[in-house]
């Protein structure tokens, strides 16, 4: 069974609970999505360090009850804060 946006977001601000996420249904089949996260916690990392940080969010959910997430990640530029909303 696909993994609906909502939970999608409800997992990520688990794991980012500082964090702005957005996320986007690229097919409109609940299967595939994109997901732009913006959070303190990517401050210093390199993408690929934050991005298997979201897969570890996801314990392992991507590839079967998610079938694809395209992720755009950072940090929030210096002096600014997230919100959580988005």
């Amino acid at each position: 069974m696909p993994m609906s946006a909502a939970t999608l977001k409800v997992e990520l601000s688990a794991a980012f609970p500082d964090a702005s996420i957005e996320i986007d249904d690229l097919a409109g089949d609940g299967d595939h999505y994109r997901a732009r996260i913006v959070a303190p916690a990517f401050k210093g990392l390199t993408r690929i360090k934050q991005h298997q940080l979201v897969y570890a969010a996801l314990k392992g959910k991507v590839g079967g009850e998610l079938h694809a997430l395209a992720l755009e990640t950072s940090a929030p530029p210096e002096g600014a804060s997230t919100d959580g909303e988005g």
